[in-house]
């Protein structure tokens, strides 16, 4: 049903859009504004704060899949496993396969200095860190919560900040390294455009 409501929002975005003959500085009726508005007022975000809007629909695509540990299907997921689908289709970025290793893999960040698609860590009554969410901007976070399935939530909510460990930024993924090409391979053509 999300992903109906959201092709069909797509769809009069863009029809929208395609009737107008001249160009509008009115941001409204932009289909790429529309669409931020639109996330921004679902997930309760600003929408200055919704600049990728891939990350905001796949978010808004998984909301209410339910929890289920190891899971990594809309039949079921886990925290980590959210993340790690997350980055993998919004970032294009391997990230590791539960909570401790994705910290692992981190620069840590400070609460206050978070930016939108970072990660937030939390150590709910262990000594080690035990779950793991998308930070989304304005103190609201994507996570699969093993009570309510993928949800958004408050990092200033009593729960969260009670177990709120540490904010981490993934490094960037690194550039595949292209194949190397011996030269002698390419024949006679690349000889002669070297002259």
């Amino acid at each position: 049903m999300k992903q109906f409501i959201t092709g069909l929002l797509l769809i009069i975005f863009s029809f929208s859009s395609f009737g107008q003959s001249t160009p509008s500085s009115d941001s409204s009726s932009d289909p790429d504004n529309l669409a931020k508005e639109y996330f921004s007022q679902i997930m309760g975000v600003a929408a200055s704060a919704t600049a990728n809007t891939k990350l905001y629909q796949f978010v808004y695509e998984w909301l209410g899949t339910p929890y289920r540990l190891g899971g990594s299907s809309k039949n079921g997921i886990d925290c980590s496993k959210f993340s790690l689908a997350l980055y993998e289709n919004v970032f294009n970025t391997k990230i590791g396969f539960n909570s401790r290793n994705q910290y692992s893999k981190t620069t840590p960040v400070k609460k206050n200095e978070l930016q939108v698609g970072d990660l937030v860590f939390f150590k709910i009554r262990s000594r080690n860190i035990t779950h793991v969410g998308v930070y989304l901007g304005n103190d609201k976070f994507a996570h699969a919560s093993s009570s309510k399935g993928v949800m958004i939530s408050n990092l200033n909510e009593a729960y969260w900040k009670r177990y709120y460990f540490s904010g981490g930024r993934p490094a960037e993924a690194t550039p595949t390294k292209m194949p190397r090409i011996m030269t002698a391979d390419l024949g006679e053509d690349f000889d002669n455009n070297l002259n």
